[in-house]
């Protein structure tokens, strides 16, 4: 199935694509490659899901952030590029985690964008390479920052 098939399969409603919160761009393309800035869990427009993780929100509640996050980035893909098909492979992504110091489990929260790539492009395409790190905090008390790199697939139009 191709990845616009699977995300039709899945039923997913896509929140608006996040508008910058300051200087930079939210997505761009160099070369065969399109670059995704770091998205918080957006819900609908100026809506984030709020808390940290280990003191307002538990595990499974991070893990569901984490998945909304790859929702906004889809949402963003989407609008840059019409189709996710245009997308190849997922090649990279950093997930940052708002945790408290005694929370240690920031790559099982980050699994929840990863699985939501790996149902839309599939093992092979959809699991990249990966990072997720834990921070003091993130802007706005948002629980999950996640930036993104995706390979384009050819050709390109």
């Amino acid at each position: 199935m191709t990845p616009e098939e699977n995300f039709e399969r899945l039923q997913l409603t896509l929140p608006p694509p996040p508008e910058p919160l300051g200087v930079y761009k939210p997505f761009l393309v160099d070369g065969n490659y399109a670059y995704v800035s770091g998205h918080g869990p957006l819900i609908s427009k100026g809506h984030f899901i709020m808390g940290r993780i280990g003191e307002q929100l538990t595990a499974e509640e991070g893990k569901a952030a984490a998945r909304q996050v790859g929702l906004a980035i889809l949402a963003t893909l989407k609008a840059n590029l019409v189709s996710l098909n245009r997308i190849e492979r997922v090649i990279k992504i950093l997930g940052m985690v708002n945790a408290t110091n005694q929370f240690h489990q920031h790559p099982y929260i980050i699994n929840g964008c990863s699985e939501l790539f790996a149902e839309i492009w599939g093992n092979d395409n959809g699991i990249g390479v990966r990072s997720a790190v834990g921070m003091a905090n993130l802007p706005d008390n948002i629980p999950v920052e996640i930036e993104a790199m995706f390979k384009l697939a050819l050709p390109i139009n």
